[in-house]
């Protein structure tokens, strides 16, 4: 079922999502600073090319109060936006029945794509 999914939202748009978040990171991995969020938008690409199978986790790192810090930059330059693209998409989906599995990934997206560091995407 899994395979299906993930079929259907790749050709509905997931390609173009995931090249959208890869061409991101790579202007971010340009620059030295830019280097960790890069790294979250290649996450990104990753979940968002096959997310039917996946879930998102929270991670324990030692990194401290770096992870809040980041992840604050991360909103403010662009990760609130994506999570409410996520969000409009989802609510668009879910009027419909056939829809619903599409929306629940598009929640599951909103919640890495708003808060990426401290987060690892792992197989169900």
């Amino acid at each position: 079922m899994n395979l299906i999914g993930n079929l259907i939202w790749l050709i509905c748009g997931g390609f173009l999502a995931a090249l959208g978040y890869l061409i991101g990171g790579l202007v971010l991995c340009v620059t030295i600073i830019g280097i960790p969020f890069g790294i979250q938008c290649f996450k990104l690409a990753a979940i968002v090319l096959f997310p039917f199978g996946k879930r998102v986790v929270n991670t324990p790192t030692s990194s401290g109060c770096l992870n809040l810090v980041a992840n604050l930059i991360w909103i403010l330059c662009g990760g609130l936006y994506t999570a409410l693209n996520h969000l409009f998409w989802a609510v668009l989906l879910a009027i419909t029945i056939i829809g619903l599995p599409f929306a629940k990934q598009h929640l599951k997206l909103l919640e890495i794509s708003l808060i990426p560091f401290g987060k690892k995407v792992v197989e169900n």
